[in-house]
C-alpha cells in the first residue's frame, strides 16, 4: 500500500482504488425538459427580477427624496438659533422707542432706533422670521404662553388682551411664544 503522505495524480488515483469510477445513476430517469415549462419559469423568474428592480429604484428615490427634505429642512431652519439670539435686540429696541417718549430734544435719536429696527425687522423677513402678536384673538397654546389671566367682561373669555412680547416664527416654526395675558370670565 501507498505512503499515506503521498500525493497522486487524479489518474493515479483512479488506478489506486480499482481503475473507474462510475459517476452514472443507472435507475435515476432521465430528466426531459418542457419548454412551455422552461419558458414559464423563466418568464416568472423575469418578472420577479422586474419587481425587485423596481423596488430598489423607488427605494433609492425614497431615500433621495428623504435626504433633499432634510438638506431643505437644514438650509430653513440653520439661523434658528442665531435668530433667537437676535429677537432680544429686537425688543430693547421696541422698548427703547416706548421709553423714549415725544421729546423734542431725542426725536432724532428715536428716528435712527426707528430706521434701525426697520432695518433689523426687514432683514429678519427676507430670512422667513414673521412675528406672533395675537392680540384681540383666541388664545392659542401653540403659538403664545399665557403669563396670567384678568377678569375683562368687555371681551369673550380666554381672549388674548395683552401683549408682552411678541413671538417669532421661522419658515412656520415657532421660535419663541408670545408672552400675552388673557381674559377670563367674570366672577
Amino acid at each position: 500500500m501507498a505512503d499515506d503522505k503521498t500525493e497522486y495524480t487524479d489518474d493515479e488515483a483512479l488506478a489506486a482504488v480499482g481503475g473507474t469510477v462510475d459517476v452514472t445513476d443507472e435507475d435515476a430517469e432521465p430528466i426531459e425538459l418542457n419548454p412551455e415549462q422552461v419558458t414559464a419559469q423563466l418568464e416568472a423568474d423575469l418578472a420577479e427580477a422586474k419587481d425587485a428592480a423596481l423596488r430598489a429604484q423607488a427605494d433609492a428615490a425614497n431615500v433621495q427624496r428623504r435626504a433633499e427634505q432634510e438638506v431643505d429642512k437644514a438650509r430653513k431652519f440653520a439661523l434658528e438659533r442665531f435668530i433667537s439670539e437676535l429677537l432680544p435686540v429686537v425688543d430693547n429696541m421696541e422698548r427703547a422707542l416706548e421709553a423714549a417718549g415725544t421729546d423734542e430734544a431725542v426725536k432724532p435719536i428715536v428716528e435712527g432706533v426707528e430706521l434701525t429696527q426697520k432695518s433689523l425687522i426687514d432683514a429678519l423677513q427676507k430670512h422667513g422670521v414673521e412675528p406672533v402678536d395675537p392680540m384681540g384673538e383666541p388664545f392659542d397654546p401653540q403659538i403664545a404662553q399665557a403669563m396670567s389671566m384678568v377678569a375683562n367682561p368687555e371681551v369673550e373669555p380666554n381672549t388674548v388682551i395683552a401683549v408682552m412680547q411678541k413671538g417669532y416664527q421661522l419658515n412656520g416654526r415657532l421660535i419663541r411664544p408670545a408672552m400675552v395675558m388673557v381674559s377670563k370670565a367674570a366672577d
